[in-house]
């Protein structure tokens, strides 16, 4: 006969380990997915900066429009990264707030 965990644990110990199992950290998710958003814009413009060209990368350009500052070049890859840094931080905070409000209270 095989034992799981929930055998072991008391009723109160379950609840205890599930409440924080299953809640999203959302500083945890925003910082994650801040890294992934910051550090993909950072390798595309820094792909594209070495690539070189007359017009490298006229597509990835055009998010000067929506991150002021930004433009493929070495600064413009460090300034992309803060920029898509700071909107990956929201939307994984947003992310993981709405994911917690969904599951509910766990007690």
């Amino acid at each position: 006969m095989q034992m799981n965990m929930a055998d072991q644990l008391t009723p109160q110990e379950v609840r205890a380990l599930r409440q924080v199992v299953l809640k999203a950290t959302e500083q945890g998710w925003g910082i994650a997915i801040g890294l992934l958003f910051g550090v993909g814009l950072f390798l595309a413009t820094a792909a594209l900066v070495i690539k070189g060209g007359p017009n490298p990368g006229p597509h990835l350009g055009l998010l000067s429009i929506y991150f002021p500052g930004y433009s493929i070049t070495w600064l413009g890859a460090f300034v992309g990264f803060v920029y898509a840094f700071v909107l990956g931080y929201a939307v994984g905070r947003t992310v993981a707030t709405i994911y917690n409000r969904l599951i509910g209270p766990l007690t």
